[in-house]
């Protein structure tokens, strides 16, 4: 796995393709590590290297599960992983090129933007192991619908991309794929770190909370981000362009100057 900062983006990239990029326990513990950001990361990029995004976890992890202790704590670290990429303070854009698979496809799932291919394609197979698709495959059915979520985990088949409806932000021949993931990050990484961290804090509690509640802790985090300067810089900014905007038209809306 290659970790590396370009400016404010953070870009993390699976790269153990002749596994098919196959999760291990030390791989998820290292890419809950590299979510530990920085005060100037403005969004994270997870992608890899190779014909396969990811094949899921490698099954001798689950094979080294002697007890049922062991599980718990296995499939907790990946619970905790996920979280991570929820709760991150900055979005995670995934990258996928090729078949995104069992515990790869959940990191899709967690993360806030997803680019496909069109030669993505997407599966949790865990029940063809005899194992239930758990944590964050609790997201697929928001994304396409109980009926579509429930044939998806119970075939385990792999799914392209164009039956997943809007599932991906943006769907691209391969050799734009790096050019839409830019294109995408341009328009989130140029906001302020205060406004990007309330708004994905506010995206959690959406999602596990009532209207009401959600209403309220959406009062707080509005309030909360009028402590920073970096707002009241924002607004003024913002202010003053449109004054420029305004002065290059008289009153009839017209254009006056160059």
């Amino acid at each position: 796995m290659n970790v590396t900062d370009d400016g404010p983006v953070r870009r993390i990239t699976l790269d153990r393709p002749e596994a098919r990029n196959a999760l291990t326990a030390g791989d998820v513990r290292d890419l809950h590590a590299a979510l530990d950001l920085g005060p100037d990361s403005r969004a994270v990029v997870v992608d890899a290297a190779g014909p396969v995004f990811s094949a899921g976890m490698h099954v001798d992890e689950f094979l080294a599960l002697s007890s049922v202790a062991d599980a718990e704590a296995f499939i907790a670290r990946l619970r905790d992983l996920l979280r991570a990429v929820r709760t991150a303070p900055v979005p995670v854009l995934v990258a996928v090129d090729g078949p995104c698979i069992g515990a790869a496809f959940e990191l899709a799932l967690a993360a806030d933007l997803r680019v496909a291919t069109t030669r993505a394609a997407f599966g949790l197979p865990e029940v063809k192991l005899g194992i239930p698709s758990v944590v964050d495959a609790a997201l697929l059915q928001q994304h396409v619908g109980l009926a579509l979520a429930k044939e998806i985990v119970l075939t385990g088949d792999l799914y392209p991309v164009e039956r997943l409806g809007t599932l991906c932000n943006a769907v691209v021949e391969p050799s734009g794929l790096a050019g839409a993931v830019e294109e995408l990050l341009a328009k989130v990484r140029g906001h302020t770190r205060t406004v990007l961290a309330a708004q994905k804090r506010l995206f959690e509690t959406w999602q596990n909370t009532g209207l009401a509640e959600g209403a309220d802790r959406s009062v707080q985090e509005f309030a909360g981000v009028f402590a920073e300067e970096e707002t009241r810089e924002v607004l003024a900014a913002y202010r003053a362009r449109l004054g420029r905007r305004g002065a290059s038209r008289d009153g009839s809306g017209r254009r006056t100057d160059g």
